[in-house]
């Protein structure tokens, strides 16, 4: 039996780094930050899991200043595992918790590239999980997906729900991790569920989607439709450099830990300076309510069938970073954004607007 425990999102202040040595004010910031809401949640319940925010480590220089993608993997981009794992693995280790983090990190079979990787410390200080951001922020995001080099990916680790939607089995039950923009697909956090996921640790995402509502609904939906927890924490304030005075709150707060019924368990609206959101999770509470439930256990009734028919057809394209490294924004932005649009145009999916069809009747009379 798991016995209900506490789960603490962080929502850290961090300073964006330019060197990879230049991480280790982050880490610093962090460890007082886990010792402070872990002394003060653990008077509800026993902490059993933290959650870091996308960010955490290395802020979010490759986007901010559209860097160079092979120049950031050797400058700023860690190993897993790695000096920076094994200092979060201290801090598990520390305070017997499973830590979840992220950070954009090398790959071994693809030299000079960076991908955007969750990960999970237990309370070792091991590494029992990596999971590789399966959707960028797509206008700025530099990282490389599993998809963008789909061939060589699936040589290498196969082509089932592990390969691109990992899960862990662990003495607090089964846990997977998403990323701030794999939240907005429902398919993905459906992929981590249908693996087994019981707990999913989404950390981050960014204004206008936390002021314009859609990280509540999407959290809440997510786990609704598929009777798992969500821990959901957002970045604190922003320092672009870490030799920048003034902070800027750029994630608009909205920490929260949804249960397996959509309902919130904890939230902290306040996203300035750092602080946290810490709730209980009832893993047998989770398994009794899905053995149960005639109707609202969704995915029981899954017509997979009808779902293949949904995706049948390929939408963005795969492979496109095997033989190159990922565009600059403009480039992104014309080459692939402008035209998946399009595609979507010319594939009778969506309607194109008045202005848009007008515009190029006008370019056909003239």
């Amino acid at each position: 039996m798991i016995k209900p425990y506490m789960a603490v999102g962080l929502s850290p202040t961090i300073w964006g780094v330019r060197k990879r040595n230049e991480i280790k004010k982050n880490l610093d910031h962090i460890r007082e930050l886990i010792a402070a809401a872990s002394w003060l949640s653990s008077l509800d319940l026993p902490i059993k899991l933290v959650v870091i925010p996308e960010g955490g480590l290395q802020g979010f220089t490759d986007e901010i200043f559209d860097m160079d993608h092979t120049k950031y993997a050797k400058e700023i981009a860690i190993d897993i595992p790695g000096e920076e794992t094994d200092i979060l693995g201290e801090i598990a280790s520390e305070h017997n918790i499973y830590l979840v983090a992220t950070a954009k990190a090398k790959e071994e079979e693809f030299p000079d590239r960076f991908f955007n990787n969750a990960f999970i410390i237990d309370p070792r200080g091991k590494v029992i999980l990596r999971h590789r951001k399966n959707s960028p922020l797509f206008p700025v995001e530099h990282s490389i997906c599993p998809h963008d080099v789909w061939d060589e990916w699936v040589k290498i680790h196969g082509k089932n729900l592990q390969a691109f939607f990992p899960v862990v089995d662990t003495k607090i039950g089964r846990l997977g991790c998403c990323l701030a923009n794999e939240g907005s697909y429902p398919e993905y956090i459906r992929g981590l569920a249908m693996n087994g996921a019981e707990v999913v640790c989404r950390p981050a995402y960014p204004e206008p989607l936390v002021g314009n509502e859609a990280w509540e609904i999407q959290n809440r939906a997510r786990a609704l439709d598929n009777n798992i927890y969500m821990v959901a924490p957002n970045l604190g304030t922003y320092y672009l450099t870490t030799e920048s005075e003034t902070p800027i709150d750029t994630f608009g707060g909205g920490s929260m830990i949804v249960d397996f019924k959509g309902r919130i368990v904890s939230r902290h609206s306040y996203g300035a300076g750092s602080s946290y959101c810490a709730g209980v999770i009832d893993i047998e509470a989770l398994r009794d309510f899905r053995s149960r439930s005639p109707l609202m256990n969704w995915m029981k009734d899954l017509r997979t069938e009808l779902c293949q028919l949904i995706y049948g057809k390929p939408i963005y394209p795969k492979n496109l970073w095997l033989d190159r490294t990922p565009m600059k924004h403009d480039e992104y932005r014309q080459e692939v954004i402008e035209k998946q649009i399009q595609k979507m145009y010319d594939e009778d999916i969506w309607t194109p607007p008045s202005w848009k069809t007008g515009s190029e009747i006008d370019k056909a009379e003239k």
